[in-house]
């Protein structure tokens, strides 16, 4: 299980960042839902539309971690772009209200975590997963696809630790990506090290997690010459 207090911060936190995320969701007209965001390829619809669909989808995991019984989050990826595209294609009030119903169903299953465990790792596009972690990857989820909106809204609004939650999620991409070797050092004293750690990169936590997420480079510095990157 999950401790009591770790599980209470996390909620606290999964709640305050999605309501940052509902608030500028409710901000967009419906011309500015359809303008391109950061994530390549997709429309803000479509970003609104991946958090919607992931917050079922994650709820597999939390079954996973409860009943041991491997769980897939979608049937393909094709499955998955579908579900997307259609959720996108919404008017925006029911796009609006599937996000709603989808972020509060996520949140009252996982408190289930709070009970026992049957095991400690969930998969998931070929990432090791703590069970303990599924919260933490949700927060991730909605705090990169926050800024993936390419609003008013900046990642320094969002809590410190929630932004360590998306680094730790990034950093297991990577690792599961087989990136080029780094140390990952932030002014807040936190460190990754990936593959051999030959290239020593630093910034603050937000500068960081922009390039990790979307290859920002203006607010990092490094020993070298910073590699392409796999896709978030």
């Amino acid at each position: 299980m999950i401790n009591p207090a770790r599980l209470h911060s996390d909620l606290s936190r999964l709640g305050r960042e999605t309501a940052m995320f509902m608030a500028t969701v409710e901000s967009l007209s419906d011309a500015e839902m359809t303008a391109p965001s950061l994530c390549e390829g997709w429309t803000r619809a479509d970003v609104i539309a991946h958090i919607s669909s992931n917050g079922q989808a994650l709820v597999k995991l939390i079954d996973w971690a409860t009943s041991g019984e491997e769980q897939q989050l979608y049937a393909s990826k094709e499955a998955r772009a579908e579900e997307i595209s259609g959720l996108a294609s919404l008017p925006r009030g029911e796009l609006l209200s599937r996000l709603r119903q989808s972020s509060a169903y996520f949140a009252d299953q996982a408190l289930r975590l709070g009970g026992e465990l049957t095991v400690e790792e969930v998969h998931l596009h070929g990432k090791q997963i703590p069970a303990t972690s599924i919260v933490a990857l949700r927060i991730a989820e909605i705090v990169v696809h926050h800024h993936d909106l390419d609003t008013a809204w900046t990642m320094e609004e969002a809590d410190p630790d929630s932004v360590h939650n998306a680094l730790e999620a990034a950093v297991r991409t990577l690792r599961a990506q087989g990136a080029p070797g780094m140390t990952l050092v932030t002014e807040e004293r936190d460190e990754w090290v990936i593959g051999d750690g030959a290239l020593r990169v630093m910034s603050d936590r937000e500068g960081l997690l922009e390039w990790l997420a979307r290859g920002a480079t203006d607010n990092v510095e490094a020993d070298g010459p910073l590699p392409i990157l796999p896709p978030w």
